[in-house]
């Protein structure tokens, strides 16, 4: 941890009355297990660590190249896990279990997401298992045309193992979550969020509200029932990435692996690519990173942004294991010395650099739809402005269709967009956002900045307009006028625009992964077009 950076203390005791998030159990009796590797990803070559602890003295772990085929790599018999002590502020500061495990990785192992399962028998003969992961990039010379980069900084702050996350977990009251502003690598990852069973609900509504219905939230029930955690359905391999990759694989696409933390560190990261991908929930990004996909997007890059909800500044520590977002400049230690590096939303002025100006879109121009009750009726489609570019060849879309509505429901949950305005029945950015000049908008569905409050507080939220207005005013004068003049309507939408080289495609949801995972023609045609492209038609990856 740097200095000047300190968690923010819990202000009461844990509390029952919390939603439990992992962490080890006080109780004696208690039979459980965990892991953690030291990084998100190595190359061949490289050792990983596997940090464990628990009181399930004997544990197996298997490691698993995941994807369409699934393939166990490697197998470990640990026979003297030990209970290790764990900070009660191991979400902040980690856990700094001791290394129990290594593994050389192979010369001539296959790059790929590797899942790391452990599991055990209790005394009563239940099985437990819990999961982690690492990467393994492809080395030089080896590489495919496509690299899809893992949204782990996302992943990181939905991450609640240890007590809390970027959200909530401090305090003892469930009705005022407390979050956290910085959150750890150095710990296991929440139940769900690697691996999940088949048919667990998503965040988006698949089903209309009834007349005078009040919201359900299917994730956060299946989630509490089941004892899984509360966020698996926001972030994740299971629920987003693994379901692009498997698309892909069967499609023929060949894809090398890398995360956030790889684009943060190391600029030349892309250099061997011509396409770069980034699917499903993508909400969290740091400067360099912003930096880096700007530089491979102006030398000639295509940049395919399959994923929803770009938002907010976090920051890294110097060695990379912690993640910080404060949410406000005035409450961010380094605002005040740098405050274009502080952690908040990218449109706030003191930061000046709006999201839009890399991605196209912006999560502020958009937010949720077909969410509880934000716009809980609306088609879960985009609707078709532009049929004739080049991103729908071969869909057959006209001008009005819907791109991937109910039940693929494509636009839902968490998208993004930009200001602006009709003119002759097509829609043109206004560019008072940091829009590209390049901009053009192809497809459009309606968004808010947060739910409608119809109930009188008797039905709780899941992301209440509260939320948006109460940080529009936190930020007062440092967001621009044309927040504060916009009200709580927004709209998610698919772009494309040139940037240097290269070009960028932006599909402004989360839920692309979904509709493929459910083969929609459209969608899959789509994703198809874009990644020909960006690789000039080649599927051998060569």
């Amino acid at each position: 941890m740097n200095a000047s950076e300190k968690p923010l203390k819990p202000a009461f005791a844990w509390s029952a009355k919390d939603w439990p998030a992992e962490r080890p159990s006080k109780k004696p009796d208690a039979e459980e297990a965990w892991v953690y590797s030291d990084k998100f990803s190595y190359f061949p070559g490289e050792t990983v660590n596997f940090h464990i602890s628990g009181t399930l003295p004997s544990v197996r772990l298997d490691v698993i190249r995941d994807g369409l085929h699934p393939e166990t790599v490697a197998v470990f018999s640990i026979t003297d896990v030990r209970n290790a002590p764990t900070s009660d502020e191991a979400y902040a500061v980690g856990c700094d279990w001791p290394v129990a495990q290594t593994w050389e990785i192979p010369a001539g192992a296959a790059p790929g997401f590797h899942l790391v399962q452990l599991s055990a028998t209790t005394k009563s003969g239940e099985v437990w298992e819990r999961e982690h992961f690492f990467v393994i990039k492809a080395p030089e010379g080896r590489q495919n045309r496509i690299a899809l980069i893992l949204p782990t900084s996302t992943l990181l702050a939905y991450n609640d193992w240890g007590g809390a996350n970027l959200y909530r977990g401090l305090g003892n009251d469930p009705r005022a979550d407390i979050a956290t502003a910085i959150v750890s690598t150095q710990r296991p990852i929440g139940r769900g969020m690697l691996r999940k069973p088949e048919g667990a609900p998503r965040e988006a509504n698949h089903h209309s509200l009834p007349i005078g219905g009040i919201p359900r939230y299917p994730a956060y029930e299946w989630a509490r029932l089941n004892d899984y955690c509360r966020h698996y359905a926001d972030a994740g391999w299971a629920v987003y990435d693994r379901l692009f990759a498997v698309w892909a694989e069967e499609e023929g696409y060949r894809i090398d692996y890398l995360t956030q933390h790889d684009l943060h560190n190391d600029p030349g990261c892309l250099d061997a690519y011509d396409c770069a991908v980034i699917v499903g929930h993508d909400e969290y990004w740091t400067w360099t990173m912003r930096d880096n996909i700007d530089a491979f997007v102006d030398r000639g890059g295509g940049l395919a942004r399959f994923a929803g909800n770009y938002l907010w500044q976090v920051r890294l520590s110097d060695d990379g294991t912690q993640q910080y977002c404060y949410r406000l400049p005035e409450l961010d230690p380094l605002a005040k010395e740098k405050p274009q590096l502080a952690t908040t939303v990218w449109e706030a002025i003191s930061v000046g650099r709006p999201g839009a100006s890399t991605m196209g879109l912006s999560g502020l121009g958009g937010i949720l739809t077909r969410y509880g009750v934000a716009a809980p009726r609306s088609s879960g489609g985009f609707t078709v402005y532009r049929p004739q570019h080049w991103a729908f060849a071969g869909t057959d879309l006209y001008y009005g269709d819907l791109l991937g509505a109910a039940p693929t429901c494509l636009a839902a949950f968490e998208v993004d967009g930009v200001e602006f305005t009709f003119r002759r029945g097509l829609p043109f950015p206004t560019f008072e956002d940091g829009a590209p000049d390049s901009l053009e908008i192809l497809a459009i569905c309606p968004a808010v900045r947060g739910e409608e409050n119809r109930f009188g507080n008797s039905v709780a939220l899941g992301s209440p307009e509260a939320e948006t207005t109460d940080l529009y005013e936190a930020l007062g004068e440092d967001l621009p006028a044309y927040l504060h003049e916009g009200g709580m309507y927004g709209a998610g939408m698919i772009a494309t625009f040139a940037r240097g080289r290269g070009e960028v495609f932006n599909g402004g949801s989360t839920e692309w992964p979904y509709a493929l995972s459910v083969r929609d023609p459209q969608v899959c045609q789509v994703v198809r077009n874009v990644l020909d492209r960006f690789t000039a038609g080649r599927r051998d990856g060569r």
